[in-house]
């Protein structure tokens, strides 16, 4: 459907290279984006630009440490540079880290905080200039369930993701005359190497699995057809939402 078609434009996707990430650029990547693959494992890269490729698509992969600000602005430099524009920005670049609050570390909270929730802010900014001189552009951040429920035990993650609805919200208020629609998606429990250890826990796992009303873990790739639509013309209305992608998980 041609409010879908991405053909022509250019997507950013941080935290490209497995897992959530690397399901939304596949999806984007077939609805005609050309992709740009950023993350910190030169190898993970390397291996999902392959896969992409073998598949025909257009497809840059760029080692960067989305916390650092002279990666970013470099990883913007050398996609123009491969394909003179950008429409698209996919923040989805994260990590996990906890512990117990009354015992938590600055550095684990820094880490979490820069990576998962400064970088979206970072990278945005980094973007929007080019945004808005194409006449406008979307931006997608990934959120969590963490973003709307607690969690005892990883706290940084926790505010780090409920932090990125309430950018999110501030962002699309902020640009929306610009044309720049800004919008977050949330994650179920979603099958990636960083929900591994909560599916290896049988009794967590079950706990899960019986609040989930679809009563699985999501795949990566079934985060693409809502990532589409919000990267797409067909959600040019829609700003500053958060929309779930977890089997139902958020509303029992």
């Amino acid at each position: 459907m041609k409010l879908f078609d991405l053909k022509g434009k250019t997507a950013i996707v941080t935290g490209g290279n497995g897992g959530i990430g690397l399901g939304i650029a596949r999806g984007l990547s077939e609805a005609g984006a050309n992709l740009v693959i950023v993350g910190r494992n030169v190898q993970k890269n390397q291996k999902a630009v392959a896969s992409l490729r073998a598949e025909n698509r257009s497809c840059l992969g760029l080692t960067c440490d989305v916390s650092r600000k002279e990666d970013i602005d470099r990883c913007i430099e050398e996609t123009l540079t491969e394909f003179g524009r950008i429409d698209i920005l996919v923040n989805n670049a994260g990590v996990s880290g906890g512990g117990a609050p009354e015992k938590l570390q600055d550095e684990v909270w820094d880490e979490v905080l820069d990576i998962n929730l400064k970088s979206v802010l970072k990278f945005s900014q980094a973007v929007y200039p080019h945004l808005k001189s194409a006449g406008g552009g979307k931006i997608i951040n990934i959120g969590s369930m963490y973003s709307i429920f607690g969690s005892p035990t990883v706290s940084p993650y926790a505010a780090s993701k409920g932090g990125v609805i309430q950018l999110t919200k501030s962002l699309a208020v902020a640009w929306a005359r610009q044309n720049i629609q800004v919008n977050a998606l949330l994650p179920g429990w979603i099958s990636t190497e960083m929900t591994a250890p909560a599916m290896d826990n049988k009794a967590f796992y079950e706990l899960i699995i019986a609040r989930t009303p679809v009563a699985r873990f999501g795949k990566p790739e079934e985060l693409a057809g809502a990532a589409v639509f919000l990267a797409s013309a067909a959600s040019d209305f829609v700003t500053g939402i958060s929309l779930p992608v977890d089997g139902g998980y958020s509303v029992t």
